[in-house]
């Protein structure tokens, strides 16, 4: 009997697992930073750890839009499927070395992410959700271990997850109106992963990300349950190539109800 083809969710976990490899090996020394043209930082891991991930994914023959690749002014046509990879998501994280910083890649088809795998070099994690729903597990040796399906988690009073590097005045607002029992920080998009797997409830961004930071954690959060919505409270929609890939202010949530909840008050608290 011939082996079976491997599954685009397959060919990114194994895309993911040596770009992780590759970060850590470069974790492990001297680390250069670079400041790119808006200021942001770049290191030799996220060019390195991009290019293994394009090595896996060209094979497919879908587009990728690649955070390193946008920057070096490659913008590829998308069309209606595409992969969406943040390399090293968390760089300033990756710099201060504790370990909060992932890579992501995900599949985006008809504006929406259908497919996201995240996975924390430092520690192995790893959150991969699709169409058959949403797991972690550990990496060890290169391998998948550890294996088990993950949901959302209601809580009477939710715990809420924000950014390590970015904050808002709003949110010391919104933790009190919402009535949130504890606030969780995490750096990258590990705060998708925590409310995938019922650790948190609530993740608001007041502040600048791109489609690459979000896709593959949003696809894991909403194969587990959960929503990502805009202000407005209408899905959080990928393909703005107009708008250079800057998503809008969104609400990560367990629920589509706490999500929508979360942006009206959000509305209010920014007006």
């Amino acid at each position: 009997m011939a082996t079976p083809a491997p599954s685009l969710t397959d060919i990114a976990i194994a895309a993911a697992i040596e770009a992780a490899e590759t970060i850590c090996t470069i974790y492990h020394r001297p680390i250069q930073v670079i400041s790119k043209d808006d200021g942001s930082p770049v290191t030799e891991a996220d060019r390195a750890a991009e290019d293994v991930i394009i090595a896996h994914l060209e094979a497919t023959g879908i587009p990728m839009l690649g955070e390193e690749s946008v920057a070096a002014g490659i913008v590829p046509t998308l069309g209606d499927l595409y992969f969406v990879v943040d390399p090293l998501d968390g760089t300033k994280e990756f710099i201060k070395r504790n370990g909060e910083f992932t890579v992501n890649i995900g599949l985006v088809q008809h504006g929406r992410p259908i497919m996201g795998v995240v996975l924390a070099p430092t520690t192995g994690e790893i959150f991969v959700g699709d169409e058959g729903g949403a797991w972690s597990g550990k990496i060890v040796d290169g391998v998948v271990t550890e294996r088990r399906p993950i949901g959302v988690a209601a809580r009477p009073r939710p715990k809420i997850v924000a950014s390590r590097s970015h904050g808002h005045a709003a949110l010391e607002q919104l933790c009190r109106t919402l009535d949130v029992e504890a606030d969780l920080s995490v750096g990258s998009s590990l705060k998708f992963c925590l409310l995938a797997r019922g650790e948190a409830q609530l993740y608001p961004r007041f502040t600048p990300t791109c489609e690459w930071d979000t896709a593959a954690g949003q696809a894991v959060l909403e194969a587990a349950g959960g929503a990502v919505v805009t202000l407005d409270g209408a899905p959080m929609a990928y393909g703005k190539g107009s708008l250079k890939f800057l998503n809008p202010y969104f609400v990560a949530a367990a629920s589509l109800d706490l999500a929508q909840q979360a942006a009206a008050e959000m509305r209010r608290l920014l007006d």
